[in-house]
């Protein structure tokens, strides 16, 4: 069911500093930067590891502290938030995790980083672990970097530098 680690979420007070000690210290590479009102976050993705199975690195900043990450923060500091795990379909992981006891934060698939559909499971029931279950859209990788740079369109399934006559 689980495939990969997908990412760590880090709860941070300021995502600037975050990603400067994160691209400094490990020299992780920022993919992706969102807000996601939501959540109530702001947040950035560093990539650990490539393609074909992209792990990453995921800061979290408050958009407020009434936010759940906001509220983590008040609690515990600083420091890893959640893990996601990668999956192949999110709505099957949910039914099946559910049939076994453990409770679900989301019901039904939600919206997360890099368009990935995501869902939460409860930490009560899995050690005091904050678990995300992370369906991640094919060629994550190359879509974020299609954001990034300019000329580059969707062929195939996969992006590629536009075609030159």
């Amino acid at each position: 069911m689980l495939s990969r680690i997908d990412h760590v979420g880090i709860a941070c007070r300021s995502l600037e500093a975050a990603i400067e000690r994160y691209e400094d210290v490990f020299g992780l590479t920022v993919v992706s930067r969102e807000t996601n009102t939501g959540q109530g976050v702001r947040e950035a993705m560093l990539v650990v590891s490539g393609a074909p199975a992209a792990s990453y690195v995921q800061l979290l900043e408050p958009l407020s502290p009434d936010s759940p990450v906001g509220r983590f923060l008040e609690r515990r500091g600083e420091g890893m938030h959640h893990i996601g795990y990668a999956v192949e379909s999110v709505t099957e992981a949910l039914a099946t995790i559910g049939e076994r006891g453990v409770r679900l934060i989301d019901s039904r698939p939600r919206h997360g980083s890099m368009g990935a559909s995501i869902a939460f499971l409860h930490p009560g029931d899995l050690g005091g672990v904050l678990t995300e279950l992370v369906q991640p859209v094919p060629n994550a990788l190359n879509a974020v970097f299609a954001q990034r740079l300019p000329g580059l369109y969707k062929f195939g399934g996969a992006f590629r530098l536009p075609f030159r006559q």
